[in-house]
This record gives structure tokens, sequence and C-alpha cells, in this order.
């Protein structure tokens, strides 16, 4: 594999093939596989990601917003497409591009009908979600004898599923809370069938539900971060294999005297000899602040190099004093084995919220492994 020589996400396929397989794994052959390619894959290419999903047999995919998918049918995915997030605004890109909607509540749902029903739709599939505890998007179940009136008065949209989304499926300490939402998910199920009279596709299990509650599956379930090689539990990270891999390289590296100082607000200060190397990467790519100042590092030929001083807005420069190193070296800031979770813990948050910021002026390739 070819050494960076600028910032670089490397996207490995075979990694995000093997993740699938493992999630498969614990699914009975009758569940469908709804790959969530939403923020971009989770901050790599979500058209890279969709493609390859579609190619070894995804069912479905989610996405956030209307734009999302129209991104993807841009490029002749044809995979089903629902999007988790959409808003009156969108509603024609939608139906010109054969996506498929939440509906989450009373308002979207009426809206929804007469939107289709003005462009002479029959069936078009849409999704009914339910709160069962996570209270940010859903009916709720006292809704359901009005969602029920007003699907009988039209023939515009049909029910393709029913879902929910699970509030702490990763937490052992929220296992009651977790078994509530499943029966109470488990219960409007059956209400909802009994008044359509037919059943739709039922899902709540995401990444760390499908691991930890897989007789929760129902007809499909929603696998997001553990497609990219997190299973937000040391037990399951072993078996998965994270799909990004972030480098950079050196640009310059600076001998310092004791008390010459590095950065903005001359954060970073040498108390003896210091050899500093600057990289071309920083928060404007995703790097926070909050991991400057030595509280993170990045590997140089399999050595730890702080990050000293502030984090700039494009470079970020490193402590490689006992490094042998070059202009030009290649420089890791997480791979498989110094992976984004770690890194995430250090700027007190989570893998999610560092792949997804990273920016799109970040070079990506496609490896295989």
């Amino acid at each position: 594999m070819a050494k960076a020589t600028e910032s670089t996400l490397e996207i490995d396929l075979s990694a995000l093939r093997h993740n699938y397989q493992f999630i498969k794994s614990k699914l009975h052959a009758s569940t469908k596989m709804m790959g969530v390619v939403k923020a971009n894959g989770y901050g790599s290419d979500g058209i890279i990601i969709a493609k390859e999903l579609s190619r070894i047999g995804c069912d479905y995919f989610a996405v956030a917003y209307a734009g999302e998918g129209e991104q993807l049918r841009d490029v002749e995915i044809t995979t089903p497409i629902l999007v988790l997030h959409p808003l009156p605004t969108n509603f024609n890109t939608i139906l010109e591009k054969c996506l498929e909607p939440s509906i989450y509540s009373l308002k979207m749902l009426k809206e929804f009908i007469t939107f289709a029903g003005s462009k002479n739709q029959k069936d078009y599939p849409i999704h009914l979600k339910f709160n069962t505890g996570l209270n940010r998007l859903g009916f709720i179940t006292s809704e359901i004898a009005a969602v029920q009136q007003l699907l009988s008065k039209t023939s515009s949209v049909k029910v393709k599923s029913i879902f929910s989304h699970l509030a702490a499926s990763e937490d052992p300490e929220e296992n009651d809370f977790t078994n509530g939402q499943i029966k109470k998910f488990e219960h409007i199920s059956e209400e909802i069938k009994t008044i359509l009279g037919y059943q739709p596709l039922r899902h709540t299990l995401n990444t760390s539900g499908i691991l930890n509650f897989p007789e929760a599956q129902f007809d499909m379930v929603r696998c997001g971060i553990g497609l990219y090689g997190y299973g937000n539990d040391v037990r399951f990270n072993k078996h998965l294999i994270p799909v990004l891999s972030l480098k950079t390289v050196i640009s310059q590296i600076h001998h310092l005297s004791d008390g010459d100082t590095v950065g903005y607000n001359r954060k970073g200060k040498a108390s003896k000899a210091l050899k500093t190397a600057t990289l071309p990467i920083g928060h404007a790519d995703g790097i926070p602040r909050s991991l400057g100042q030595g509280k993170a590092s990045v590997y140089i030929n399999g050595k730890e190099a702080p990050i000293i001083g502030n984090v700039c807005m494009d470079m970020i420069m490193v402590n490689v004093t006992n490094i042998n190193c070059e202009e030009g070296d290649e420089v890791i800031i997480f791979d498989k084995n110094h992976t984004a979770d770690t890194l995430a813990t250090k700027m007190n948050s989570i893998s999610y919220e560092l792949l997804t910021g990273l920016s799109s002026r970040i070079k990506r390739t496609i490896t295989y492994t």
C-alpha cells in the first residue's frame, strides 16, 4: 500500500465486507439488513460505502435527510432508501428520487398524504416511526387511532415498515429500560398489524441492539457504526475491523531551544531542546482543539508523537524529539491499531463524533486488505 503524501482517509472495503458478514452472522436467515450510510457514510464516503454494500447484498439503506438519498440515486443506486428525518420542503425530492420517508407525527402524516394525493400516487411507501423512550421523534401509543383514521381515508400511501429507536442498547445498566422499549414496540407492532390488516416490516435494533438483544430482530435491523468497525463494546470490537484510517505527512521539522514556544497563544513550551514536526491537518479537517497540548498523540514510524500547543485550523505540531523521522514521512492519526475510538475517548467523546466530523477536503482513497 502506497504511503500517504497528503492528508488522506483510506476506506478499506475489505474491512467493510468483513464487518457486514460478521453482523449478518448474528442474524436469522430471514432478517433483512438496513445499512445506515447517513452523514457521508459516517464520515467516509457515502457513495463508495453504499455501492459496496449494494454489491454484497444489503437490503435497504438509511440516510438522515433527503439530499443524502438524492446523492445515492444520482449515481444509480437502486436499493430502497429510508429517509429518517424528512422535511416537508423536500417532499418533491423524495418523490422524484423514489425515496421512502419516515413519518413520525400526525402533522407530517397529514402533509405527506396530501402531497402524495396531489401527485396522483398510489401506495407510496412510508415508514411509521414510534417513540418508545428515546423521546426524539416518533408517534406515541395514544396516537395510533388517529394514525388509523388518516390511513383509512387514503390509498395514496402504504406503510412499508414500522420502527423505533433504542436509547441505550450499548449500556448493560440500562437493560431493563431497553427490554421495556422492545416490549412496548412489540405491543405497538401488534396493534398496527391489526388496524392495517397486513404486517409491515418491523425494525428497532441498531448495532448495539443487534449484538446485545438478538432476540428482538423482528424483520429487519439497522446497522450503522458496526459496519464501520465499532461495536461499542470490547467484546465485539475484537470481531470488527475499522474501515477508516486517517493519515497525513510531515511538512516541516523544527529544532527548538529551551524557552521557545509553539503555535497560537504560545501554548506549547520547550523546557529543553525539542524537535517538532508540523502536519497539514487541523480543526478544519476534524481534529478538535480539545486534543491539543499533549492530550492526544499521532504515530510516526511506529512511535507516539504527542500534539504540542494548540491545534490550528489547518495544522498541528507534534513532539518528535525521540523519533527518527524526516519531512515527507507518513503520520498515522488513527487506523486499525490506533483506533478512532481511542482518540475520541481523549476528546471526551465517541467515535461517531470524530468520524462524522472529518472534512470533505481530506482526500478519500479506496483500499483492500
